[in-house]
């Protein structure tokens, strides 16, 4: 064996180490170097140490010549290691190879002894055997004639036996047509038709005639079953092979039979397993998944399980019946789905979903058994395939009807209207239902993805291409409901149920500042929570394609939702400015400023003004975080109009007692303008209180001034305008940081006041003092 695995192994190149250790093995096994192989001729080299024909003499004289006395030192020390470890090879071969010797003499000496004694005992052992057989040969020699005898006897009892059978058939069919065994009576009166066929014309004359009599009223018993609408499916086609298998002509009753399976369909739509319940109890969330769980499926999977019984029964009956039955397969399921679909547009949970599409594969599966031609498991995905993706659609058309909701419900009654934060409870509850709904809504999502139902399997890659469409969508529609319920966009017939809501102007405007927030609340928070969720367990869709779908884009939604929330925040400021602006117009219009009367008291509309300042200022205080106002910067004029002018060149002007003096004056003011610092009014809007509140004010003070310019005064209605403006400009330094903008523009009004007066002589500082003290006094009472 060694000789055959060296010349196997000869032929494949080896290394010292694999060469030495093969001479090595058959030095150990092969005691006569004889009959070894002979060392190739490169052997007689330096290497050539492990040959048989190994000269050490010659060996020494070449490493001597070819190697220096550090070489000699390093194969010494190489060749000290390789006897070594040879000597430790040749150690463990001697044990392993000791071990299995032991081993095969322990096996041979415990064979040697079970062999001992079993030849005595297989000769014992064939002696029984052939007594055995002897003994068995006597026994039947003996009961040969008996049992020859007993096997006659049995032959002729079993001959009576049939004879009996005939006599009493007629008594047997009555009996069976009596407790309506009707399957008994065709099975006995076939099994009595050969013995008729031969001796029915002669012996049997009488139980023939009396057999058929039976017969005929079983034929009639089961042709009314079989037209009978009280009888179920299975008994029906039942009915009809035993009519068959008693040779009716059964196939004049195809068209008939086929209409009354037809008809039997309206029992086996899902309202036999509660689908009425579910549409019912769909919009009770506390009873949302359990409708579904609650209705046993008995009754309706004895009615699947009998329709297709039926369809088995058929195709053995009428063999061409095949395309008809198809269709009448097709059919149920088509409206099982319509069925769910129904479900769907009331709302339906996707706990109900999964236990009707479960019980609707089912049936799939049961007919699919015995109508395979129909192909209902591709059937049925296709119809499927609509119906969850309709499913999928409306979850995202009914969070889209929770937000509304949530969004309007701050005015849906007096009571709520009147908490001390509605603002505020409307935009955590829209929050709410955007962050959470859309959590729900991919969790019920996950269990369609995750649920092994053999439908849901085949769709998972379009589920996943329908819920980020469906969020892109969602979040589009989301946008133009927002610019709806802002009243930036005028609402369509489908949207004007969601707007009606909104019919105060009150409540309009402060829900557009909810509106902001809320968007910019999408766009930093829910987008890209929804977005890693969608990335998770949502990505591997493209079943659709390019053409048919679109995936979900965070950056462009994050896009579309800050543009709406700056958008809808100008819009929120646009709507205060302009409450205001038809205050100040109703005010200049109204009276003759050429003729006014002295002022007495600060006017009505600066209350109605304020009043507006604090309703803005309590809806920013509920919707928008705090932050620091940045101051404007000032910068060189360049010539322009809106220059500012110092309190003290102001407080000089407004001095002088005569007319001449204060006109002389204004020429001073418009020097002043080229020398001055202009202030920067209108800047980026934060979405902070104190920069939404100052950017209202400044522009409702901006719109003053430009009243003011179109409006001609007299001396008291000057007087009136800078009493009414040092009022605001009191009241404005309570609540609203007064920035030197704010100083200008109530400036600007004064000076526009005095530009447009024939005699612009101001009140005296004392008088103006007292006035604005009693008005503050005032509505301090007021306010208590």
């Amino acid at each position: 064996m060694v000789e055959r695995e060296n010349t196997r192994t000869d032929d494949v190149p080896l290394d010292d180490k694999a060469k030495r250790m093969r001479d090595l093995l058959s030095s150990f096994y092969n005691p006569d170097h004889s009959s070894a192989p002979k060392a190739p001729s490169n052997y007689e080299n330096l290497d050539a140490i492990d040959s048989t024909s190994f000269d050490p003499d010659h060996y020494m004289n070449l490493l001597v010549q070819q190697s220096n006395l550090e070489g000699l030192l390093r194969r010494h020390v190489e060749m000290a290691a390789e006897i070594k470890n040879l000597d430790t090879d040749l150690q463990m071969l001697v044990y392993e190879n000791y071990n299995k010797f032991i081993s095969a003499t322990d096996a041979i000496k415990w064979m040697k002894s079970n062999i001992v004694g079993m030849e005595a005992n297989m000769e014992q052992l064939l002696d029984k055997i052939m007594s055995v057989q002897s003994r068995s040969d006597g026994v039947n020699t003996s009961l040969f004639e008996k049992r020859e005898h007993i096997e006659k006897l049995h032959r002729t009892r079993n001959l009576l036996r049939k004879v009996q059978f005939i006599y009493d058939l007629p008594a047997r069919l009555a009996k069976c047509i009596k407790s309506e065994a009707y399957a008994d009576a065709v099975k006995f009166y076939i099994g009595a038709m050969p013995i008729f066929k031969a001796y029915g014309d002669s012996s049997f004359q009488d139980c023939k005639r009396a057999s058929e009599e039976a017969v005929i009223i079983l034929v009639k018993n089961l042709q009314g079953k079989l037209f009978s609408d009280s009888e179920s499916i299975q008994a029906r086609a039942e009915a009809a092979v035993l009519l068959k298998q008693l040779d009716f002509p059964v196939d004049s009753l195809q068209a008939r039979l086929l209409e009354k399976l037809e008809q039997s369909l309206g029992d086996l739509q899902l309202k036999t397993v509660g689908i009425e319940n579910i549409l019912r109890e769909s919009n009770d969330p506390s009873k949302q998944g359990k409708a579904f769980e609650s209705i046993p499926n008995t009754g309706h999977e004895v009615s699947v399980h009998g329709f297709a019984e039926a369809i088995r029964a058929y195709r053995v009956i009428f063999p061409d019946s095949e395309s008809q039955l198809i269709k009448l397969a097709q059919n149920l399921v088509i409206k099982h789905f319509e069925m769910i679909e129904q479900c769907v547009k009331r709302r339906i949970s996707s706990a109900n979903f999964l236990g009707a599409l479960r019980t609707i594969w089912t049936d799939v599966l049961l007919m699919d058994e015995v109508l395979s031609e129909a192909a209902l498991p591709d059937f049925s995905l296709e119809a499927g395939q609509v119906t969850v993706k309709k499913y999928v659609a409306s979850t995202f058309t009914y969070l889209l009807q929770d937000i509304s909701d949530a969004l309007l419900k701050v005015n849906v009654s007096p009571k709520e209207a009147a908490e001390e934060h509605p603002l505020q409870v409307a935009l955590e509850a829209s929050k709410k239902t955007v962050l959470q709904g859309s959590m729900d809504l991919l969790l019920d999502f996950r269990q369609l993805l995750d649920d092994d139902l053999g439908l849901l399997v085949k769709l998972r890659e379009f589920i996943a291409d329908w819920v980020q469409e469906g969020f892109q969508d969602f979040f589009r529609a989301l946008d133009d409901r927002f610019l709806i319920l802002s009243g930036r966009k005028n609402s369509t017939s489908q949207d004007q149920g969601f707007s009606d809501g909104a019919l105060g102007e009150k409540v309009l405007v402060g829900i557009v500042l909810v509106l902001a927030q809320l968007s910019v609340f999408i766009e930093q928070t829910a987008i890209p929570r929804i977005s890693e969720e969608i990335t998770a367990s949502f990505s591997g869709g493209g079943a659709q394609g390019d053409e048919n779908g679109h995936a979900f884009v965070s950056g462009e939604i994050c896009q579309i939702f800050r543009s709406v929330s700056e958008t809808l925040l100008h819009h929120y400021i646009n709507m205060r400015t302009q409450r205001v602006s038809t205050l100040l117009r109703k005010r200049f219009t109204t009276p003759n400023w050429v003729k006014h009367k002295e002022p007495r008291e600060v006017h009505m509309f600066v209350d109605l003004f304020v009043q507006e300042l604090r309703a803005v200022q309590s809806e920013v205080k509920q919707i928008l975080p705090e932050g620091l106002m940045r101051k404007h910067h000032r910068s060189d004029s360049n010539g322009s109009g809106n220059s500012s002018r110092s309190n003290a060149l102001l407080d000089d002007k407004m001095s002088r007692s005569n007319t001449q003096k204060a006109r002389s004056q204004l020429l001073e003011t418009h020097l002043a303008k080229l020398f001055k610092q202009k202030v920067e009014i209108f800047t980026k809007v934060e979405y902070t209180q104190e920069s939404v509140e100052t950017t209202i004010v400044k522009l409702c003070l901006k719109s003053l001034q430009e009243f003011v310019r179109l409006k001609t005064f007299n001396r008291s209605g000057f007087q009136q305008i800078q009493l009414d403006v040092q009022f605001l400009r009191t009241i404005l330094k309570e609540n609203i940081e007064v920035e030197e903008a704010i100083d200008f523009l109530l400036d600007e009004v004064i000076v526009a006041a005095s530009e447009r007066c024939l005699d612009p002589v101001p009140l005296e500082n004392p008088i103006l003092e007292k006035l604005v003290q009693v008005k503050l006094a005032k509505s301090k009472e007021r306010s208590k």
